[in-house]
This record gives structure tokens, C-alpha cells and sequence, in this order.
């Protein structure tokens, strides 16, 4: 049984050449490993925001419509801002 399937694709002339410039650099040993690695880091990425999505965004969009009056105003937030960085450049 076959793990593994042949794909042709077309790369941008800039892709291609740091395809090869991997292979050459001895940083990879194929053309395909370096795309195979760069599919990897696609996956990890996307399941990185994914993670982000359900832990962090959900359940602040739940608290939100929980307790919409402890939301602050722009001006609030603008007026925390400027002070956060007030702070920092009197450190300085």
C-alpha cells in the first residue's frame, strides 16, 4: 500500500528558488522535505489558532455577553492606554 502520493504543483518564481536554496544549503535533503515541513508548520499554526479560538476568544465572548456592563468604553480604554504609556516612557 502506498503512504505517500506524487503531486506536480506550480510555485511563484520567489518560492521556488528558496525551495531550492533550502536543498542546496543541505538543510534538507529534498525538494519535498521542504514542503513537507512547511505543511507542518501550516498544520501547528492553524491548530494554534484553533486552540486560541476555543480557549481564550470563546470564553471571553461568553463573559462578555455574561457581563456586558463590565465592558469599558473607548474612551476608558483610551485613557488606560495613555496611561499604561505614560508609565513606560517616565521609566525610561
Amino acid at each position: 500500500m502506498r503512504t505517500t502520493q506524487s503531486l506536480s504543483i506550480t510555485l511563484p518564481l520567489e518560492m521556488a528558488q528558496m525551495v531550492k536554496a533550502k536543498v542546496a544549503s543541505g538543510e534538507y535533503a529534498t525538494e519535498s522535505e521542504v514542503i513537507r515541513d512547511g505543511l507542518r508548520t501550516l498544520l501547528a499554526r492553524d491548530a494554534a489558532i484553533e486552540k486560541w479560538l476555543v480557549e481564550e476568544v470563546a470564553p471571553t465572548l461568553d463573559e462578555i455577553e455574561a457581563h456586558p456592563e463590565r465592558l469599558l468604553s473607548p474612551e476608558e480604554v483610551r485613557k488606560r492606554l495613555d496611561a499604561r504609556f505614560e508609565k513606560m516612557v517616565a521609566k525610561d
